[in-house]
């Protein structure tokens, strides 16, 4: 591929992959060749399927055995239910490669939407009636005024984000929970560094290496909400899938409109977890697709303050499956998404407007803090970018050094870096599993160690580098697994 120099101009014109209006300089044959090879070399780099399939297994795992704890306990303390969510629960991400999102969601507190019998809930729990028909409440956003207060002691951070809605009734306030949750959360741990917070996330680097986001959420339940998404025509995904999504639910999180005068009483409606399943049911060209689409954000389109996020493109791509036959979605066509996905991306950006895809009334480019400059500059990148063909994919840095990579030592390393990941995953969940076990520690720890170990120190000499303590081979464990 490289030695061919890729170069390649898409047409604007025609909608269809199949047809050769749509390209200008090369054959049909040549650009599906392409394609097809970009698939190989993303399978190369840590997105392929199987090892997608293994991160989603695992991350699952560890949210069980993380939560086993609080399961056990009896009656009435508040307690936490963890979720790994965004890319890690996605398996679209090596270990560091970027920042693990972790839900906190409390369980004995229940948001409900109007109508709904509050005799089927437990007198154990909170209950927050949803207010999403006030005019001032922007769309995918709620209010939440007291129900019904939980027959036994409810939560100090509920308590203290209590407030008075000026007309006799009872609102939890996102912002002041927020504040009681984040200092909650506070810990004076060496080895945990705080950052400022950002929106509804908590961040912190663990071990200097490791970013976390923590965001605490509410369970919400929006029969509705979720009804009106089941009940869409679509191509995608299959009815199995659709009732699951239906099945696991909603959340709250306590961050409001960005350009309400009332934020510090909003909460945005969320459905992580049903996300994070449509994401895992999308196919191996879909799925590189939004990884491809994720480095072009970052390596060449460079947002400083999140005006453009990751999430913007995941709707992009479920958009895309939606309104699409999955048959459409191969290795051959991937170049086809990829410029389609652009395409749409661009139209976002110039006219700051993006459906949400659960709820399509929320417009996910509103108040996303774009300037002017920035607007223009990014729909000229973009465009450039769609002129530029598929040699866009040589701007990217991992995939740029794959192609040029001599083919013996990229598969090496690659199956080197999975197999780190995999180890370094297994260790996290034996850890757990230790802590339970009070300490106790089985032949298995010893074995994972001396593997890592012994492929730390074949890199290291790959890299001609003399090794003297283990702090280096740390070192070289986190580059590789970034």
């Amino acid at each position: 591929m490289a030695e061919g120099g890729m170069v390649y101009t898409w047409s604007e014109t025609g909608s269809d992959h199949r047809h050769s209006g749509m390209y200008s300089r090369h054959s049909r044959n040549y650009v599906e060749s392409v394609s097809i090879e970009i698939c190989t070399i993303m399978t190369r780099l840590g997105y392929g399927e199987m090892m997608r399939r293994w991160r989603v297994k695992k991350y699952r795992e560890y949210n069980r055995l993380v939560n086993a704890p609080y399961l056990k306990k009896q009656g009435n303390a508040a307690t936490y239910m963890y979720i790994t969510a965004g890319s890690k629960a996605e398996g679209l991400t090596c270990y560091l490669e970027s920042d693990w999102d972790q839900l906190w969601v409390l369980t004995n507190v229940l948001c409900v939407e109007a109508d709904i019998n509050l005799l089927t809930i437990s007198d154990d729990i909170d209950v927050f009636r949803m207010d999403t028909m006030d005019t001032r409440v922007y769309p995918g956003h709620c209010r939440l005024l007291q129900e019904r207060p939980a027959a036994h002691a409810r939560h100090d951070i509920i308590t203290e984000a209590l407030c008075d809605n000026g007309y006799g009734g009872v609102l939890l306030s996102s912002s002041l929970l927020l504040d009681a949750y984040s200092e909650s959360t506070l810990t004076h741990d060496a080895n945990v560094e705080h950052h400022e917070r950002a929106g509804p996330s908590i961040p912190e680097t663990l071990t200097g290496v490791l970013h976390v986001d923590k965001v605490f959420a509410l369970q919400c339940y929006c029969p509705s909400i979720l009804q009106r998404w089941a009940d869409r025509r679509r191509n995608w995904p299959s009815p199995t899938i659709v009732q699951k999504v239906v099945s696991l639910g909603a959340l709250v999180t306590p961050v409001g409109f960005k350009g309400s005068d009332y934020k510090h009483v909003e909460w945005r409606i969320c459905f992580n977890t049903g996300e994070a399943e449509l994401v895992n049911n999308l196919n191996d060209t879909q799925a590189k697709v939004y990884v491809i689409l994720k480095m072009i954000l970052r390596d060449i389109i460079k947002p400083n303050n999140k005006e453009i996020t990751s999430y913007v493109l995941k709707n992009i791509i479920l958009w895309q499956a939606e309104n699409t036959p999955q048959t459409e979605f191969h290795s051959r066509s991937l170049l086809y998404w990829l410029h389609d996905g652009l395409k749409k991306l661009r139209t976002a950006i110039e006219k700051k407007r993006l459906c949400y895809y659960m709820i399509p009334e929320r417009n996910l480019m509103e108040a996303c803090g774009m300037h002017d400059y920035q607007q223009h500059k990014w729909v000229a990148d973009i465009t450039d970018m769609l002129e530029e063909g598929p040699n866009v994919i040589l701007r990217l840095e991992k995939i740029r050094k794959a192609i040029v990579a001599s083919p013996e030592p990229m598969m090496w390393f690659s199956k080197t870096r999975m197999e780190l990941e995999m180890l370094q995953l297994e260790g996290e969940i034996r850890s757990i599993v230790i802590e339970e076990n009070n300490g106790e520690v089985d032949d298995s720890e010893s074995i994972f160690e001396k593997r890592q170990y012994y492929l730390l120190i074949q890199v290291a000499q790959r890299m001609f580098l003399k090794v003297s303590s283990a702090n280096q081979l740390i070192d070289i464990q986190d580059r590789m697994l970034m």
